[in-house]
């Protein structure tokens, strides 16, 4: 297996537990090529041919399992959401499911790291330790990857006045 690359490398930050050979990906990146591509009448079916999975669906994958727990509220620093919240209402835009989400992907491993806002009054363990469960088991499952780490980082708590405030800034302009 290998793996290609088809965009600059970011640099990698300083985790000693990464997967060696990897490199950190946002919402662009490489490729992942799994499996060596055998050729011919006589190889398998299942076998004919290579699968490469882009960096991005790792991103998208992980962002899509990371909401699906409750007690998240949002994804990404306090600037990527501004940027999120802007691109939302933009007439023919649609939300960014890797905001949030930075990967390292490797060979046969993957590293990512999590930027969570979460609600107010749940369980910041709680929900970081769910979180992790569902994104190892839907990359996982989905790629083949094996998930060497979940890095969940809380940026934020998200209070029930901030949707009050939000609701009547709107109000407010004409």
């Amino acid at each position: 297996m290998t793996t290609t690359q088809t965009a600059a490398t970011v640099p990698a930050t300083s985790v000693a537990s990464r997967p060696a050979g990897t490199k950190q990906v946002g919402s662009t990146g490489g490729t992942t090529t799994l499996g060596s591509g055998a050729t011919g009448a006589a190889e398998p079916a299942a076998t004919r041919g290579r699968t490469s999975i882009a960096d991005t669906v790792v991103v998208k994958i992980a962002g899509m399992a990371a909401r699906e727990i409750p007690g998240v509220h949002d994804m990404g620093g306090g600037l990527s959401r501004t940027l999120g919240a802007v691109r939302d209402r933009v007439p023919g835009g649609r939300p960014n499911v890797g905001r949030g989400v930075k990967v390292e992907v490797g060979e046969r491993q993957t590293a990512i790291d999590l930027d969570l806002v979460v609600e107010y009054g749940v369980a910041i363990t709680d929900v970081a330790h769910d979180v992790r469960e569902n994104v190892i088991a839907a990359v996982e499952r989905t790629t083949g990857l094996e998930v060497v780490e979940v890095n969940v980082t809380v940026n934020d708590v998200h209070l029930p006045e901030d949707d009050d405030e939000a609701a009547v800034s709107e109000t407010r302009v004409a």
